[in-house]
């Protein structure tokens, strides 16, 4: 019985996998960087995004997925993103077939940043590759310090992390020492940029960091 289904999600991983790297190609040849954002609900994945459009001189894309609703996307629409809505209906993830669908809705009419919005979830997301070039990780000081000891995969697939809402740390009992030790025993590389979403700090150099990994830092 275990073994029929460790055959089942071998297959299904694999069906994922060649999809992703089917839109990773797809989105290369027309010099588009995509970026999967991944973050708990409410912890500022989307405030972030509008943060980081800021500083980023290319044109920016926003495929975003949530489980019901286009609030988000309607948000970002409002400020002329273009921007497309995947909703799962219950999954608690994006996959490389929904975002497949989506990415060939989208005109990219000219090179940028692609940032894709994951569903509100610390486990899921990280399990899939979804066709992006990097993983941006995205918690809150309001999350809590032991969110690396609770939800390692995420941290340990995580490209770059942004501390978020860290005007409320003189507020709340947040141990940054003992989340920054967490981080580091999962993953040594992955810059943590310490933000706000409500004042704006520290996103400018966040956006520089993406814009270099992209290859358009100029």
């Amino acid at each position: 019985m275990h073994m029929v289904k460790a055959g089942v999600m071998e297959n299904i991983y694999a069906h994922n996998n060649h999809i992703a790297e089917h839109v990773r190609h797809y989105l290369t040849e027309r010099n588009i960087f995509a970026v999967n954002v991944m973050g708990a609900p409410g912890t500022g994945k989307t405030t972030s995004l509008e943060q980081l459009m800021k500083y980023i001189a290319r044109k920016v894309y926003v495929i975003e997925g949530d489980i019901e609703s286009d609030i988000d996307t309607e948000r970002l629409r409002k400020q002329h993103v273009k921007a497309a809505q995947i909703n799962t209906f219950g999954a608690c993830h994006l996959d490389a077939p929904l975002v497949h669908n989506a990415v060939h809705t989208m005109d990219f009419d000219a090179p940028g940043i692609l940032f894709i919005e994951n569903v509100g979830n610390l486990v899921c997301p990280a399990e899939l590759d979804i066709g992006e070039h990097m993983k941006l990780l995205i918690v809150s000081v309001a999350d809590g310090s032991d969110k690396p000891y609770k939800y390692p995969l995420a941290f340990e697939k995580a490209d770059m992390i942004l501390l978020n809402k860290v005007d409320l740390m003189p507020y709340l009992d947040f141990g940054e020492e003992f989340f920054m030790k967490g981080i580091r025993h999962l993953n040594k590389n992955a810059p943590v940029f310490k933000v706000s979403g409500k004042t704006g700090e520290g996103y400018e150099e966040a956006a520089k960091w993406i814009c270099e990994k992209a290859g358009m830092s100029d």
